[in-house]
């Protein structure tokens, strides 16, 4: 290439950019592993808390599956495998009492992948309860959608109030909305009694907001009571699911949507894009699915050991740094803790801690633990929040200690043996805050 070919396209960053992207970096969650990777390739102590992955294998069964049927290789329909379709129908009326047909589903390269095209293809305000998951924001950012923050406290355990969405909703009636709901939630573990979801429901319902209730984290619910907001607000809601969390299978990448029958012109309007974009999901995957979304007492009892070991390392980790004066919520679902340091800010002060993100800075220079601050959760800067998620143990080890001992809790022996890197980095957070 002459130079100047070259200089041509040497120009200055953004200059050529879509103004939605301009000043957009890579995903945090991204950022921090691939951050963590390159100081560990260095020769670095580093604990793994930032991006939030399954640290379990992918169940046997859909493992084979996919063997099975590795020389699948055509093109399958765009909204997916009628067998996929029809499994995901059946899971969720077996598992939420929710009735919905194979038609009602449009399967995706990820629940990611489907949740960016809703938000081009439905034109409407994106409403964020804060904390949220790092990339409902820039997602509406790319699309040029207006994203209207739904703060939540501390004090109500972070979850959404309804009187909190009445305030907004009733400030413009007749604005389209999207409101995302997700739960057990990424990135404070918490869930929703069957109350508070029937009040959100009720809100949702009278202002006519479209719910998108991203439940990739259900099956983890800690004691298997996950429950779907659809039961309340059938005719509104999108229940978004898929393989990464629950499976194990983030690097698959399959998601779905399952939409009732009222938005039917909303799942053919998405399909449509998505034949001119994606096309259709990986063949091998789909049928793989299958398996997955049929479930049996293998894929059961998996799960069931899944939860057990994430309940005992979550309550444990979290008992651990309240004793140290951190704030935080038991979670109940899912692998993640979001502790809050403001009870220990003057301490911190000390070491020149004042935002989030100094606060995962030095952490990650003086520990070796790496984290999130809260600020990218989309919580003000000055709120001392961090998001850790408690994943970098060897899960498949985990599982199978975990099948040859009772049903019930597993103890503090069981964690030190089989979560050893969780239970160092939480006693290494616990050890810093002691001593700042």
């Amino acid at each position: 290439m002459s130079r100047t070919v070259a200089r041509r396209f040497r120009r200055p960053p953004g200059k050529h950019l879509n103004l939605n992207v301009r000043g957009l970096g890579d995903s945090a969650t991204i950022a921090i592993n691939d951050l963590s990777n390159q100081l560990r390739t260095h020769g670095h102590r580093v604990i793994k808390l930032g991006l939030g992955q399954s640290p379990f294998p992918v169940p046997e069964p859909v493992v084979e599956a996919l063997r099975q049927h590795a020389h699948e290789k055509d093109y399958l329909p765009t909204a997916g495998l009628p067998e996929l379709k029809e499994a995901v129908a059946d899971y969720v009326r077996r598992k939420h009492g929710v009735e919905r047909s194979p038609e009602d589903v449009l399967v995706g390269p990820g629940s990611k992948e489907l949740m960016f095209l809703l938000q081009l293809v439905f034109y409407g305000d994106l409403v964020i309860p804060s904390p949220s998951w790092v990339s409902y924001a820039p997602q509406a950012r790319i699309v040029g959608r207006l994203v209207q923050w739904l703060p939540t406290r501390r004090e109500s355990g972070w979850k959404v109030q309804p009187e909190d969405l009445e305030a907004l909703f009733a400030s413009d009636e007749e604005r389209p909305r999207i409101l995302i709901l997700n739960y057990p939630n990424n990135p404070t573990g918490v869930t929703y009694r069957l109350d508070e979801l029937k009040a959100i429901a009720e809100v949702a319902r009278r202002y006519r907001v479209l719910l998108l209730s991203d439940e990739i984290y259900g099956e983890l619910h800690h004691t298997g009571h996950h429950v779907s907001i659809a039961r309340f607000y059938p005719e509104g809601t999108i229940i978004s699911t898929g393989l990464s969390k629950w499976a194990g299978a983030g690097g698959w990448r399959l998601g779905v949507f399952i939409f009732p029958p009222t938005l039917d012109w909303l799942r053919k309007a998405m399909t449509a894009v998505a034949s001119e974009t994606y096309t259709s999901t990986s063949a091998p995957i789909q049928y793989a699915a299958v398996t997955a979304f049929r479930g049996s007492d293998e894929i059961e009892a998996y799960l069931r050991h899944a939860r057990r070991v994430l309940r005992a390392i979550g309550r444990w980790s979290a008992r651990r740094l309240r004793e140290a004066g951190v704030y935080l919520e038991i979670p109940a679902g899912g692998f993640y803790l979001f502790p809050d340091f403001s009870p220990l800010r003057d301490r911190l002060m000390r070491k020149g801690v004042y935002t989030s993100e100094l606060l995962a800075k030095r952490l990650l220079e003086d520990t070796g633990v790496a984290a999130l601050p809260g600020s990218d959760f989309g919580r003000p800067p000055e709120e001392l929040t961090l998001r850790l998620a408690y994943v970098d143990f060897d899960g498949e080890a985990a599982l199978r200690a975990a099948a040859t001992h009772p049903s019930g809790a597993l103890n503090g022996t069981f964690l030190k043996t089989y979560a050893a890197p969780i239970v160092n980095a939480i006693e290494s957070i616990v050890d810093w805050v002691k001593h700042a």
